[in-house]
């Protein structure tokens, strides 16, 4: 008989991200580099490294007493699909990823911030859980929450705040300006390579999945930095950190 993942994988150990029940909470943020997760963690309340594999890296700590975990995904949706399902496997309820994005609209300036609302399914790793005609959508409270803690939080952030559609893309540098020009035009907001999926296997396994991204250049006025720090992105993800776990609180509390 071929092997039933699900009866093999679930509540145990992990293969990839190489967790256990119990190493995390329920609210788990998605950043994609590993570097990320320590940004994260110095954040959070007796934040302590729990597992360190591959381009997964997990630090669980609390956030005025919620507890909460960051788990870096690596690029692309196949990479992050594999995180969410491990992380799901062992309890997460939540998953948030915190990324960078590319802004696809004039007048977004690095550094600026973005919460999507649905994304577009440039990708194949979606194909294997859903027929391409399905929508990718994050969960409706969990985005309302975190749109509405950014607009209190406008005057704590360093740029403005942006919600609406985004692209899910699974090539970089198969990205031609044709392509970012059709983006564009169909009113994408920015493009990411990771959100679509993590939205659909969240559908799929009934959890919460949300997003919200810092914006490391305008790939259609050509405002991007390539070759030396951006500190203009680096000071965005410290606004998304601080928005997204100051939104768990809240969401938290709405619950109660």
């Amino acid at each position: 008989m071929s092997l039933n993942k699900d009866e093999k994988t679930l509540g145990k150990r992990q293969y990839h991200i190489h967790l256990n029940p119990g190493d995390i909470g329920d609210y788990v943020l998605l950043p994609g580099d590993p570097a990320r997760s320590d940004r994260v963690a110095k954040y959070l309340e007796d934040a302590r490294l729990v597992a360190n594999n591959r381009e997964h890296r997990t630090f669980t700590g609390y956030y005025k007493g919620v507890k909460v975990s960051v788990t870096s995904t690596g690029m692309g949706c196949p990479s992050a699909a594999i995180a969410a399902e491990e992380l799901i496997n062992i309890g997460a309820k939540c998953l948030i990823r915190i990324g960078s994005s590319a802004a696809l609209q004039e007048g977004i300036k690095i550094g600026d911030l973005m919460i999507s609302t649905a994304s577009m399914k440039n990708e194949g790793t979606s194909r294997f859980y859903v027929p391409d005609c399905f929508p990718a959508v994050p969960d409706f409270d969990l985005t309302r929450v975190l749109i509405d803690t950014a607009k209190d939080m406008k005057d704590e952030i360093s740029g403005s705040l942006y919600y609406g559609i985004n692209a899910s893309d699974d090539a970089f540098y198969g990205e031609t300006e044709e392509w970012i020009g059709k983006l564009s035009k169909l009113g994408c907001l920015n493009v990411e390579m990771e959100s679509s999926a993590l939205y659909t296997v969240c559908h799929r396994r009934k959890v919460r999945g949300a997003m919200i991204s810092a914006v490391s250049g305008n790939i259609v006025t050509g405002d991007v930095i390539y070759e030396t720090e951006n500190t203009g992105l680096a000071a965005g993800w410290d606004d998304e950190i601080r928005v997204v776990l100051e939104a768990i609180y809240r969401f938290e509390q709405e619950k109660r």
